[in-house]
């Protein structure tokens, strides 16, 4: 597959994910808000922290308020990762392998993208939950018509990595929204209010259910550990690194346990980590730096395969495999 395919539906995919993800952080942030007492509007710069955009967000805005931080995260086009800008983006990659891809993949697009359109043109955002399902909805439906619909070979096995890579990095960063929201309110941590909270953030997730089903009641440490080090729950970041290596490993035809370029090296180191990890080391490291580090190590896989897969330098980056020590 030429490169240049390979990395159109790569990054088509990982722009779906982003898109559903960053409605699935302003929800939370929403309902967490409303369940907060006290001055709630302080809650949304936080969020646009745990994003990684706040620079762009104070040359652009004046006030971190929720019709601002809205507009910045949904339908700013000047913002690269606002819902509006990653659904575009999703789409002219979708346009450029038009061949490759299903017409129910490229039709979901589109309908996908003219609902964001039409939604920025006349959305008051009283109550945007709605708004946020139709976005999780829409991603939901083009994951399933993709798996349906496309041959099961390279191409798809670059977009499912794609997507699971991305999804482990933004489930991460929700778990960093509960973070920061509670750090002007440390009070609330263990009270009735830490409890809704830690439920939204589940439902952000759509893991409320599976959580229950588990462990019954909510307890804090093991939804750190439902959502981070389980490999079974899709949503998990365990998970999502689980099934991009072996997506990987079909690509390049590696054995499990080998890598065969720098990008499969390090995808299989992480993957190690947290095979290994127990819950209270993560703890015990500190639960935003542990997060901070994990999204770290994602983003340098991400360069990683952008330097193996999508460079000139292709020959050069791709050694025979090689046994993990």
């Amino acid at each position: 597959m030429l490169s240049r395919v390979a990395n159109s539906i790569y990054w088509l995919n990982r722009y779906i994910e982003r898109a559903e993800n960053v409605a699935r952080f302003i929800d939370a942030n929403y309902h967490m808000s409303l369940d907060i007492p006290g001055n709630a509007g302080d809650q949304w710069m936080p969020l646009i922290n745990t994003t990684g955009d706040h620079e762009l967000f104070n040359k652009l805005y004046q006030n971190a308020d929720r019709e601002n931080a809205i507009e910045f995260l949904v339908f700013d086009r000047n913002n690269p990762n606002s819902i509006y800008s990653c659904v575009r983006a999703a789409r002219e990659n979708a346009r450029s392998v038009r061949e490759y891809i299903s017409s129910e993949m490229w039709e979901q697009i589109n309908t996908f993208y003219l609902m964001i359109g039409s939604a920025a043109k006349d959305v008051s955002m009283d109550l945007p939950h709605k708004f946020f399902v139709d976005i999780m909805t829409a991603s939901h439906t083009f994951g399933g018509i993709t798996d349906s619909t496309m041959n099961h070979g390279e191409g798809w096995h670059f977009g499912r990595m794609g997507r699971m890579l991305e999804r482990a990095d933004k489930t991460s960063r929700i778990l960093d929204v509960k973070y920061y929201i509670l750090l002007p309110s440390v009070d609330y941590v263990g009270s009735s209010y830490d409890n809704l909270l830690w439920g939204a953030l589940l439902r952000s997730a759509s893991a409320f259910e599976m959580y229950r089903k588990r462990y019954g009641r909510i307890n804090p440490n093991k939804i750190v550990d439902f959502l981070l080090l389980d490999p079974n729950f899709p949503r998990a970041v365990h998970y999502s690194i689980i099934t991009a290596i072996i997506s990987m490993n079909n690509i390049t035809g590696s054995a499990r346990g080998t890598f065969a370029n720098k990008a499969e090296q390090k995808l299989g180191r992480l993957l190690a980590e947290f095979n290994f990890a127990s819950l209270d080391e993560l703890l015990e490291t500190g639960l935003h730096e542990y997060l901070d580090q994990t999204q770290t190590r994602i983003n340098e896989v991400g360069a990683a395969i952008n330097e193996v897969f999508f460079s000139p330098q292709l020959a050069d980056s791709v050694s025979p495999a090689r046994k993990v020590i």
